[in-house]
Formats: structure tokens, C-alpha cells, sequence
């Protein structure tokens, strides 16, 4: 029978923190392998809408010992697969493709990460999934008999898509904010959130903003978004949307979608003919089911940061195991900073597993 490989690490994703991770360990001289479901380099980038150009992105942070390419008019999902293409290239990281894991469980001691009939058994793991495999769309009463067409942002297929449509966006949120600066001015569009919209007027800063994600993560409860707290901001790109005077007339949910619109709380019906939920995304996180790392209050609890609040990444539950792109880390630059100091917890991890093998080894065998 053939001895299992146990790896010293598993980094499950390799968007922006799987490839800081991974840079980390291999500059630690940490044995690892990183796993990513996706057919080609390019992480969550790869999957966004052609209209998002580099102009448009709210910033991408350098790769550690690569600086991030500038912006431009080039299409977004292009540009930043080939730089992550060459980065992994150029550091020659062991990134493993396609590889879609289903589940981690703890066996004897050791972390096993599965993918069909494949598995890879590792003394720790870091996760970096991120949230884009999980679209979020809230249910609402006729939802299913709804004639017109539903759209997500991870489905996004272009402003010219809606032109001359009746559309509904929902969503209070960046991307929400950008799909109306492209659509307002082709289309008939409305524009509802649960909440009045917060804009931010230069009095919060975003490491306000992340501190107050990290409070919930440290608390155990699911992370929410940084916007939610840091409140929104037009561009220069919404400004044509924004003289239409369409961002000043958001309007409260529908009370339900009916086959050919939806219907308002004061009863009045409205035609439509495409609602784009602009809804956000949930942290894939589900393969971390069996571990038993979720609090009761149904999120996954961090240590402390060592420097700042990004750095909070290793689980409160198990420290074997470090969630990257979680929480206050899920940014670009957190990313970045977490994938570092994720990489440092499992150097940590490893040396004290070292340390309490060699003193029961000098200890030597229990006498009865």
C-alpha cells in the first residue's frame, strides 16, 4: 500500500490572497500546494462582465514583489488573469487546476481536502475561496413566476443588454451604484434597496470601516461588506447617470414580483422587463463544513490580528486552519496582507507541532 504525501500546507483558491499565500510559504520555505478550481489563472477577475475595465475597478492591489498593472481601457478580466498568469509563472508557485474541493475533514490529526475520488492531506490549510461562488439573490413572494429576465452581478451581461428596458436594480451597494451609472442613461431604470442608501462624504475612513467588519468576524457572526460601512461614492463614470437625478429617487423593496413586474408596498404595479440583483455574494465557505469552525451565531470566529485588523486570519476554533479574503481581509490589499500573515500563523503552527513532537520524543516511551 503507498505512503500518503502530508503536505505542510493546502491553500485552497488562487485569486489575489491564494497567490500572496502561496508567495509567503514558498519564501518561508514552506512545502505546499495550491488548489483552484477554476481552468485557468485568473481567480474571480477572469469571471467579471466585459464592460469592467481597468478604468472602472475600485483598485487592485500589488502582488507581493509585483506591482499591479495600471489602469486603462482594457477590459478588466483580461488584464488581471495575464498578470496573474505570469505571477504564478514567475515565482514558479505549485498551483494545481481544475480543482474543485467538496469538503476538508480532520482525520487522525491531520486536515484532508477532497475533490471527488482526489485528496490531499496537509498539517494546516489556508483558505482562500472568496465569495464569487456564491451569489446571493434574496427570495421574494412570485419570484419564480416572473415572465422578465433575472440577472446577477456574477452574470452580468453588459449595459447594452438593457437598452430601451424596463429595469429594476436592486442592491445598495458599489456594484449597484456602477451598473446604474451604465444603464441610466439607455434604459427606464428604478432603483430599490432595502435600506436608504449611506454616502459617504469624506468623514470615515476605510480603516474604520474594516475594524468594524473585523468586530463582527471576531464576534462569530457573518462578516458583512466594508461598503456597508464606509457608504458609497459616485465616480466620474456615474456623473452622465447622476445628472438623470436617478440615484436620488431609490425606492423601498417591492412587496412581490408578479409575472410581468412587481409590485409596490402602496400597491401599485410596475411593468418590468429585467431585474438585476445586485445583491452581493456570500464566503465560500462550505467545504469548511465538517471541521465544526462556525459559531453559533453562524459565522467563522478569527483570532486577533498580530499588526492590524486584516491580519486576522487564523480560525478561533481550530489554528490549524487560516480563512483568507474573509471578513476584514475580503479586499485586494487584505488579501495581500492576510496572505502573509497567514503564512507566518502556519509557520508558527508547524514549529510548535515540531517543538511538541521533539520533547515527547525526549521524553521517551510511557513506562506502565
Amino acid at each position: 500500500m503507498a505512503s500518503v504525501q502530508i503536505h505542510e500546507s493546502v491553500v485552497i483558491g488562487a485569486g489575489q490572497g491564494g497567490l500572496s499565500a502561496s508567495f509567503h510559504l514558498r519564501r518561508l520555505g514552506i512545502e505546499h500546494v495550491v488548489l483552484d478550481a477554476n481552468t485557468r489563472p485568473g481567480g474571480a477577475w477572469q469571471h467579471r462582465w466585459d464592460s469592467l475595465s481597468m478604468d472602472d475597478v475600485h483598485g487592485v492591489a500589488d502582488l507581493p514583489d509585483a506591482r499591479a498593472p495600471d489602469e486603462s481601457g482594457d477590459r478588466a478580466n483580461e488584464v488581471i488573469a495575464r498578470w496573474f498568469d505570469e505571477y504564478e509563472d514567475t515565482h514558479e508557485l505549485p498551483v494545481l487546476r481544475p480543482v474543485h474541493v467538496d469538503r476538508v475533514t480532520d482525520e487522525d490529526g491531520l486536515l484532508v481536502v477532497r475533490a471527488g475520488e482526489s485528496s490531499w492531506t496537509s498539517r494546516t490549510l489556508i483558505n482562500a475561496t472568496g465569495t464569487w461562488t456564491r451569489p446571493f439573490v434574496p427570495s421574494y413572494p412570485g419570484q419564480r413566476d416572473f415572465r422578465g429576465e433575472q440577472w446577477h452581478t456574477v452574470a452580468y451581461p453588459g449595459a447594452e443588454h438593457f437598452r430601451g428596458k424596463r429595469v429594476v436594480v436592486v442592491g445598495g451597494g458599489a456594484s449597484a451604484v456602477q451598473f446604474i451609472g451604465e444603464i441610466a442613461t439607455i434604459a427606464d431604470l428604478t432603483w430599490v434597496t432595502r435600506r436608504e442608501p449611506v454616502w459617504n462624504d469624506g468623514d470615515f475612513s476605510g480603516r474604520e470601516a474594516i475594524e468594524l467588519v473585523q468586530e463582527r468576524v471576531r464576534e462569530g457572526r457573518p462578516p458583512a461588506s466594508v461598503v456597508s460601512a464606509t457608504g458609497l461614492q459616485l465616480r466620474p463614470q456615474e456623473m452622465d447617470a447622476a445628472r438623470t437625478g436617478v440615484y436620488g429617487r431609490r425606492r423601498p423593496m417591492f412587496q412581490r414580483i408578479e409575472q410581468d413586474g412587481v409590485r409596490w408596498a402602496d400597491g401599485n404595479h410596475e411593468r418590468v422587463d429585467a431585474i438585476l440583483w445586485a445583491t452581493g455574494f456570500r464566503a465560500a465557505v462550505r467545504h469548511l463544513a465538517p471541521l465544526g469552525l462556525r459559531s453559533p451565531e453562524g459565522g467563522i470566529a478569527l483570532q486577533p490580528g498580530s499588526t492590524d485588523v486584516q491580519t486576522s486570519v487564523t480560525s478561533a476554533v481550530d489554528p490549524r486552519v487560516q480563512l483568507v479574503g474573509y471578513g476584514p481581509s475580503a479586499s485586494t490589499i487584505g488579501g495581500n496582507r492576510a496572505g502573509r500573515a497567514a503564512a507566518v500563523a502556519v509557520r508558527r503552527h508547524l514549529n510548535r507541532q515540531s517543538a511538541a513532537a521533539a520533547a515527547r520524543r525526549a521524553r521517551g516511551p510511557r513506562v506502565s
